[in-house]
């Protein structure tokens, strides 16, 4: 019986766009132990009891979570399902993937190879160089990015209405970045029937994140950054490229560091600084300073 409740569970999240590999995995495993048990109801304590047989914490959570989203789906068409309160194993955070500092070269070189994009009008590659050049030129989110409208590149920088949480923010931008985006505007002038958003393709639209990440892999695949099959360089360390190397611009002057995470959390639409201050993390010449403050101080204490 469970088994036909995770195929349906499954099925939904397919059609509504999601891989759902990992959860379908976990979930079918989750099946078969409540099959051993002939159990045709879920309930709040058998979910605890294969959530704690988990080997680690993390994988505790994720099977807490996976489980308990199958209840609530199961729990709409019958109050018998219970579903578990939210927390019970304590707060649930994804682990981000280690980051991929991009060298400048290899950020030009990614650009270059965008030239080389084939679309049905001239404009597809244009927008994709543009594109990556802005998401490192300025940290954008790619979400971000791609909602911008023509008009939101104004005299004092970008407005980006589209941030995290729905804030908005407006972005200073180089007077170079100025001047590519200029010249791109140009060129998108001859597409014909374009809608409002900056970046546009061959239709008129703007490309969807998706699209635009297939690119950038299928780019850095071709310049052997990243493996055929194996992780390596994402869309979105572009962003994690601009944090750390305006980071590493800052010196061996932890008060300076200070100064510029301040700055840094706003400019990149963090609604928490804790999350900017991650970035430190992926500094290896931040955290070698951080360390040797650190020592200098507990030597100094201890003597």
């Amino acid at each position: 019986m469970i088994h036909h409740h995770v195929d349906r569970f499954v099925q939904l999240n397919r059609t509504l766009g999601k891989k759902f590999a990992a959860q379908e995995t976990s979930l079918r495993a989750f099946a078969d132990f409540a099959a051993k048990r002939s159990i045709t109801h879920l309930t709040a304590a058998l979910i605890l009891e294969w959530a704690g047989g988990a080997a680690t914490p993390y994988a505790a959570q994720a099977r807490f979570d996976r489980a308990r989203a199958l209840a609530v789906f199961l729990h709409a068409e019958d109050s018998r399902h219970e579903i578990p309160a939210m927390g019970l194993l304590g707060r649930s955070r994804r682990r981000r993937p280690a980051p991929h500092i991009l060298t400048r070269d290899q950020i030009s070189r990614i650009m270059q190879e965008a030239l080389l994009v084939p679309g049905l009008t001239p404009i597809s590659p244009l927008t994709y160089h543009n594109l990556f050049g802005l998401l490192a030129s300025t940290g954008l989110r790619i979400s971000e990015a791609l909602s911008l409208q023509c008009d939101d590149v104004t005299t004092e920088g970008l407005m980006v209405r589209s941030g995290k949480f729905g804030k908005s923010r407006l972005v200073p931008i180089h007077i170079s970045t100025r001047a590519a985006l200029e010249r791109y505007l140009e060129a998108r002038a001859a597409v014909r029937n374009a809608n409002d958003d900056l970046f546009v393709l061959g239709h008129g639209h703007a490309p969807t994140k998706t699209r635009a990440h297939v690119v950038f892999v299928r780019i850095v695949r071709k310049l052997g950054y990243r493996n055929p099959t194996g992780p390596g360089p994402r869309l979105h360390d572009l962003r994690h490229t601009f944090a750390v190397r305006s980071l590493e611009a800052c010196g061996n002057n932890p008060q300076a560091v200070l100064r510029h995470m301040k700055a840094l959390s706003t400019y990149l639409g963090h609604v928490d600084i804790a999350n900017t201050y991650w970035y430190l993390e992926a500094t290896p010449v931040l955290l070698k300073m951080i360390a040797a403050t650190a020592e200098e101080t507990w030597i100094g204490g201890a003597a």
